[in-house]
């Protein structure tokens, strides 16, 4: 067994590596949305192997088991399911969903901002950095009434966010964390 010095103490590799995972939470767990590009890995198998776009319906299509739900799926859980449907006809079959490129997930940002349009999440991110983002308000914006639309929601859930109120540090709360399909109007 390999040991690691740190901090003058010993560790094994594992302990070192088992401290360095992060937990997981609904924040850092990526859901696969449509639009996203997927690799579908059948180890193996290079004829079933393939990119796969998510359709707006959140559907991918795959040889030998067809349409297959992927939107609102981690690549992870899409990986057990498409596993599952290939073992009716490959046996011992390994599959790996591996993101390509993320385009489903996405807020927009209208109004009265430098650089209104769509935007990509990458990471988390807050109402303050997605105005940033866009390149801050224009001068005849009303800071005081920034809508967030919320699409996550069957009926679209509009919360407020008065920019000049949480610079006096009140109503920080509402600072929140965008989800995909949001979007911020300032009039």
């Amino acid at each position: 067994m390999m040991f690691h010095v740190l901090g003058g103490s010993f560790f094994s590799a594992s302990t070192v590596f088992a401290q360095e995972k992060p937990p997981v939470t609904k924040t850092n767990v990526y859901e696969i949305a449509a639009g996203d590009v997927l690799n579908v890995f059948v180890y193996e198998e290079p004829e079933i192997t393939q990119n796969v776009v998510v359709r707006n319906d959140g559907r991918i299509s795959m040889p030998l088991i067809g349409d297959v739900m992927a939107a609102g799926t981690t690549p992870e859980l899409l990986s057990e399911i498409i596993t599952l449907k290939l073992s009716k006809y490959i046996e011992a079959v390994e599959v790996s969903v591996i993101l390509v490129e993320g385009n489903g997930q996405v807020y927009y940002v209208l109004g009265q901002i430098s650089a209104p349009g769509q935007y990509r999440i990458t990471r988390p991110v807050t109402v303050l950095q997605a105005i940033a983002r866009a390149g801050g308000f224009l001068e005849w914006a009303k800071k005081s009434r920034i809508m967030v639309v919320g699409e996550s929601n069957p009926k679209a859930k509009i919360t407020y966010f008065n920019y000049d109120d949480f610079l006096e540090g009140k109503d920080v709360g509402k600072n929140v964390v965008l989800k995909p399909g949001d979007t911020i109007v300032v009039p």
